[in-house]
């Protein structure tokens, strides 16, 4: 198994990011979401493995819990519904996609492992500020900004990609 962010060049296995999540990665339901494709160019799994990577390292470098942060990131996006469908169909009064994802991930995670209450602040409060209310700790606005940095990336990268290697043709 070969496990790498996006824009890293870094083998995930066997090293302390891996020994944080190396219990969870592997689940069933985290596997399930390498079927679904997530922001256009990636699969909801590789998402994910970004955003507990990038959070891992973030908060590793400022003393923070880097362990929860690892966790929280792979789990942040544990929802199987289309994200597109959702909102053509929500009806007035339904919460909106930024809410009811973060809320059934947090669920979905519950099932999986253990979550801390730190965990649990860091997924359900990652699409902060579209939802409310503001996140009680340092690693959860770390996870919010990684996830939104994340994202970027993978619109933007392979984009990038295809731009160089018609060039290079």
């Amino acid at each position: 198994m070969m496990l790498k962010a996006i824009c890293s060049s870094k083998e995930l296995t066997g090293n302390s990011y891996y020994d944080c999540v190396k219990d969870i990665i592997d689940c069933q339901q985290l596997q399930e979401l390498k079927a679904i494709t997530h922001h256009v160019s990636t699969t909801r799994f590789q998402h994910c493995l970004n955003v507990s990577y990038y959070s891992y390292i973030v908060c590793r470098r400022f003393s923070l819990n880097a362990r929860s942060a690892a966790r929280a990131g792979l789990l942040h996006d544990l929802f199987y519904y289309d994200r597109r469908e959702y909102n053509s169909t929500k009806s007035r009064g339904q919460a909106s996609h930024s809410r009811k994802h973060s809320m059934e991930a947090c669920a979905n995670a519950a099932e999986v492992t253990d979550i801390t209450m730190l965990e649990r602040d860091m997924i359900e409060k990652h699409m902060w500020p579209a939802t409310r209310p503001m996140p009680k700790y340092k690693e959860t606005y770390i996870i919010t900004i990684i996830d939104k940095y994340c994202a970027v990336l993978e619109f933007c990268v392979p984009k990038v990609q295809r731009i160089v290697r018609g060039k290079a043709q």
